[in-house]
């Protein structure tokens, strides 16, 4: 009715934007702007359309542009700190947050991704009050925060809870349009699939690719839902190689995937991502099949009433902590982590000093992502390494600011800075093969090692880990109970320090546990993942046959 109509073309970009429909979003946006190139809307709606064609770039050009005409513009400073997040600018990210802290201080999960953003490059300045307030927020009902980013600051599972609820609530209500999925006829095969953005090198792909190898055809078809990245790499060929279907689904919208799903007959849709990046939760809020699991990549209750089921064991979540799940609870027998037993290990040659580290002296070791550190682990180390003369702490290098903190961290804390070492990243089987110059992994809480504790313990390096309350704070002790090593899992923070600095002092005592370690490698149920395939596949076989 009328072409020129600006609100109309700016407008319609959102809910393309919300079907993922990026392109058309950018050209709604072009007209908006053609017609009013001083309205700081039509850039920032071009921003998030830009952003989601991952063109961070040209999306942060657009932010700057809605910024020049709006200097206070709060969603243009929020969005264009998301997207220097994803590029890894992390000072930058954390300047716009607190520009939006300041113009809106009650913006939805901005007050969260600051904290986070911050924890990333271990600036904890006023930490404990910032998750003091928080904590209050979440509870007061104010989305401060996505689920994510909570579990790693927190070790409180009903706090997850009503953050995971909230955000679900906000950004994934049931969509009903589908209307009620028709009851299956029961097959000889039962049809799973398995949904995610990381069939591709990534620590998911990584633990599951012998899973997918294993799985027995000739009791299920197994599928595979892609919504990352176009991928040629060798885990997405392996990955192909071992599905029934592996179906590239990344320009279909939530609803197109459902419905995709329901017309293919998917009895058991399996949701790898949860809250984590790169996610869709919106597919299963449609009812893409009669039963939904939560499963392997994000350690908490998503919150939602549509999916079923979450896979864990009874390490991860007893039966006291039911309350903090709104999912039935499958429990797996030994520990709910798949792992790959075919993880190459480099046969190459390396020195301390090739590595950057000390000729003598105790290697303690932590290749968890930095985000994971938190002030009060990082105490508990500082005050081993004063225990354990001649000792080095050897972590992964997240980011250079990271280390930079962490090293004024050490010094502040009375240790001498130079006894922080940094690995740069790596491929996995070098990664895996620098695993044998360390002599006990520290784990961190209350997000602990998941992924990288099973690649220690795989690589024959001890992992002491402080087991907390939440899912996230449980995993390594989990892994740890699978592979038969209980004595390496503590339950306070004084047990901790003092099992780390009996292990550093007494070397009989180690070499006893990596002896075991070695024994209990691919006799015990941690690698056993024939075994491990048996019992997921009984608990899809026991969820058909109750549905």
């Amino acid at each position: 009715l009328d072409p020129q109509y600006f609100e109309a073309w700016v407008n319609r970009s959102v809910p393309l934007n919300a079907l993922k429909r990026y392109q058309e979003a950018c050209t709604s946006c072009e007209k908006a702007i053609a017609l009013r190139p001083n309205d700081a809307q039509g850039w920032l709606n071009r921003g998030i359309a830009l952003n989601g064609l991952q063109l961070h770039q040209k999306a942060l050009h657009a932010y700057d542009q809605a910024l020049t005409l709006r200097k206070d513009y709060a969603e243009a400073h929020a969005n264009k700190g998301a997207t220097l997040q994803e590029l890894e600018r992390l000072e930058e990210a954390i300047t716009q947050y607190q520009t939006v802290r300041t113009l809106n201080p009650e913006m939805r999960w901005v007050y969260g991704s600051l904290l986070y953003t911050q924890s990333k490059i271990c600036s904890w300045d006023h930490f404990d009050v910032e998750l003091q307030n928080l904590s209050s927020m979440i509870m007061e009902g104010y989305q401060a925060i996505q689920p994510f980013p909570i579990l790693a600051l927190t070790d409180d599972p009903a706090l997850h809870k009503v953050c995971a609820q909230s955000y679900g609530d906000a950004n994934y209500p049931i969509q009903p349009s589908l209307g009620a999925i028709d009851r299956h006829v029961s097959n000889p095969r039962v049809t799973i699939a398995y949904f995610s953005a990381d069939f591709h090198h990534h620590a998911t792909s990584h633990l599951i690719a012998e899973l997918f190898e294993l799985h027995d055809k000739s009791q299920f078809r197994v599928i595979g839902f892609s919504f990352g990245p176009e991928s040629k790499d060798a885990v997405r060929e392996r990955l192909g190689n071992s599905l029934d279907e592996l179906i590239d689904v990344r320009s279909k919208s939530d609803l197109e995937i459902a419905q995709l799903a329901r017309q293919m007959g998917i009895d058991i849709a399996i949701d790898l991502k949860g809250y984590t990046q790169d996610s869709r939760p919106g597919i299963f809020a449609y009812r893409a099949a009669p039963i939904q699991v939560s499963y392997l990549g994000y350690p908490g209750t998503l919150g939602v009433p549509y999916i079923d089921y979450l896979i864990a064991d009874a390490t991860i979540i007893p039966k006291e902590a039911e309350s903090y799940y709104c999912e039935q609870i499958v429990r797996l027998p030994h520990t709910y982590q798949v792992n790959d037993r075919q993880r190459e290990i480099a046969s190459v040659t390396m020195s301390r000093s090739s590595l950057g580290l000390p000729e003598t002296g105790f290697v303690f070791a932590c290749f968890n992502n930095n985000y994971k550190i938190l002030p009060a682990t990082f105490d508990r180390w500082m005050r081993i390494l004063k225990a354990t003369p001649g000792s080095i702490l050897w972590l992964f290098e997240d980011n250079p600011l990271a280390a930079k903190n962490l090293k004024i961290a050490a010094e502040q804390r009375g240790v001498q800075s130079s006894r922080l070492i940094f690995a740069k990243r790596e491929s996995l089987p070098v990664h895996l093969a620098r695993h044998a110059y360390a002599d006990l992994f520290l784990d961190t809480t209350p997000y602990n090692a998941h992924t990288t504790a099973s690649d220690a313990l795989w690589a024959g390096l001890p992992v002491l880990t402080l087991m907390g309350q939440s899912f996230a704070s449980r995993v390594a002790a989990s892994l740890l109970n699978a592979i038969g090593l209980p004595e390496l899992i503590t339950t306070t923070p004084e047990q901790y320090e003092a099992r780390a600095i009996e292990l550093a002092l007494q070397p009989e005592t180690l070499i006893a546990i990596k002896a075991k370690l070695a024994a209990n490698r691919l006799s015990t149920p941690l690698f056993d993942t024939p075994l491990f395939t048996k019992h997921l596949e009984s608990a899809y076989q026991q969820m058909y046959e109750r549905y």
